[in-house]
């Protein structure tokens, strides 16, 4: 059992070399590195070149695109394992991650991990002492639509041929690609998961996005569109989920004091949303709120 691990990157060298060598140092010894370059500079690429130099490592360059999406997709088709895992290049894995999670997933064509938030300097944050989580496993499809089965891109592994017949991420989706690509893995088959942290996600000015409200957006985009891949009688849960996320996204501007951004996001919303009493009770609050 061969795991293609694949690493998008652009720039960032202080946090792809740990990255990767959290790679390198893992106890699971069959499996392939792929690393799709966003059209990093000549730093990154002297350091991609010293890799290329060791067995098992391929480096996929790419013409800057900014969409992650497309990058990760780009190593996705260069893999050629049995197994694929995703690691970004400001995180890091425990040295047992792979090998926990090929023992827990059986005959799951999936699975996710546990995972710490750590700060730019790799230190746990002090919140992560109190922050609630939960494992779920098995038919997990309603607890990623709803979030209550929280997930990390550098935790998940999936069969390469799982992540072919979802078709990979959306490259027409800017933020969320991730969450939306779950959804429809969930959506396939049962997942495993190691209630183990084995991941460290690093926060840091760099990933945060300045534009909160695309988080918002996209999932929006990415219910719209899985409202129409799943069975007749999940459709109203995911409408459901459509309408609390476009409440929260009112409810978030009303906060703000957006009073015109929560005009337009009512707009927006209404022919979806407006069956839902959640939603004409968060946009009542937004409209009067002062």
């Amino acid at each position: 059992m061969t795991i293609s691990i694949v690493v998008p990157t652009f720039e960032r060298l202080d946090h792809l070399r740990p990255a990767l060598e959290s790679v390198f140092a893992q106890t699971w010894l069959d499996w392939d590195l792929i690393v799709a370059d966003d059209g990093s500079g000549e730093d990154v690429q002297t350091y991609l070149r010293t890799l290329e130099a060791r067995p098992r490592v391929k480096v996929v360059r790419l013409a800057h695109t900014g969409n992650p999406a497309a990058v990760r997709n780009a190593g996705l088709r260069a893999a050629t394992g049995t197994h694929v895992a995703f690691l970004d290049s400001d995180d890091l894995w425990a040295p047992r991650k792979l090998e926990r999670q090929i023992a827990t997933l059986g005959d799951r064509r999936w699975g996710y991990t546990a995972f710490r938030r750590v700060d730019r300097a790799g230190q746990v944050l002090p919140e992560e002492r109190t922050r609630p989580w939960t494992p779920h496993a098995g038919d997990i499809f309603r607890q990623v639509v709803t979030g209550a089965a929280s997930i990390r891109t550098p935790s998940v592994i999936a069969t390469r041929e799982l992540l072919g017949e979802a078709g990979g991420f959306d490259e027409t989706l800017r933020s969320c690609e991730d969450y939306d690509l779950w959804m429809r893995l969930a959506l396939r088959a049962p997942a495993a998961v190691v209630d183990e942290p084995l991941v460290d996600v690093r926060l840091h000015d760099r990933n945060l996005s300045r534009d909160w409200a695309s988080a918002f957006h996209g999932r929006d985009r990415a219910l719209a569109k899985l409202e129409s891949l799943v069975p007749a009688p999940l459709r109203a849960f995911v409408r459901r989920e459509r309408a609390r996320n476009g409440a929260g996204l009112v409810s978030e501007h009303a906060r703000r004091g957006e009073r015109a951004a929560v005009a337009r996001a009512l707009l927006a919303g209404a022919p979806h949303a407006w069956r839902y009493p959640e939603w004409w009770w968060r946009a009542l609050r937004a409209l009067t709120r002062r």
